[in-house]
């Protein structure tokens, strides 16, 4: 299988339009960026293919939020890093072989996108931002679908998410109403029959470089 996007280069930066967050201005150190999910199409998927599942995975979140976001400190690079969810779409027809850009996330929504639009048939599971605003009164609330890249503003590192497409030998997970990442990969196991990757590369802060 591959995958590709007109949205950005393979390995190459993600524009701040397909991202959640970007570099403020003056003294304001990050601001709400377009958050448009990025185009994605996929081709040479197996003839048994019966659905494709879609994943945006952030495996350089900080473990640790000690330094995250904080005036004269740094999140040094060397820092164990977790994943973080940005995208998790499940049950896409065999049909579907593309996402335009902006055709399921288009601007960020305090609180979260409930039902987030997506090719028909679709469903898209709970990201990480759930957890992440859980104490912001302003933002707090469920996330589904896409939400894109806002990574800590003084991380040393830059971020790497990583696009993924399984072609699977089902045409509907065995998956409760809301779920997450992790009952996502139990759902998948036996049943991928190919992947592809595309990833793309993001930070705010100037120094991190790509």
């Amino acid at each position: 299988m591959q995958l590709s996007s007109n949205s950005f280069g393979n390995h190459a930066r993600i524009p701040s339009e397909f991202a959640f967050g970007k570099p403020g201005v003056g003294n304001e150190k990050i601001a709400l960026a377009g958050n448009r999910n990025p185009h994605l199409a996929w081709s040479g998927a197996p003839a048994a293919t019966k659905s494709f599942v879609l994943a945006c995975i952030d495996g350089d979140a900080p473990s640790k939020g000690d330094d995250v976001n904080r005036e004269g400190r740094t999140v040094p690079a060397d820092l164990p890093r977790v994943d973080f969810v940005h995208w998790l779409m499940v049950d896409l027809p065999p049909t579907c072989t593309s996402i335009a850009a902006g055709a399921c996330s288009d601007g960020v929504t305090p609180h979260g996108k409930r039902n987030p639009p997506g090719p028909r048939g679709s469903r898209q599971g709970r990201n990480d931002y759930t957890g992440w605003f859980a104490s912001d009164p302003g933002m707090a609330g469920e996330y589904f679908g896409y939400d894109g890249p806002c990574p800590p503003w003084n991380d040393a590192r830059p971020h790497r998410y990583r696009f993924r497409v399984f072609a699977l030998d089902v045409p509907r997970l065995d998956l409760p109403e809301v779920f997450g990442w992790p009952e996502l990969q139990d759902a998948l196991r036996g049943h991928v029959l190919d992947e592809a990757e595309w990833l793309g590369v993001y930070s705010i802060n100037p120094e991190a470089g790509q």
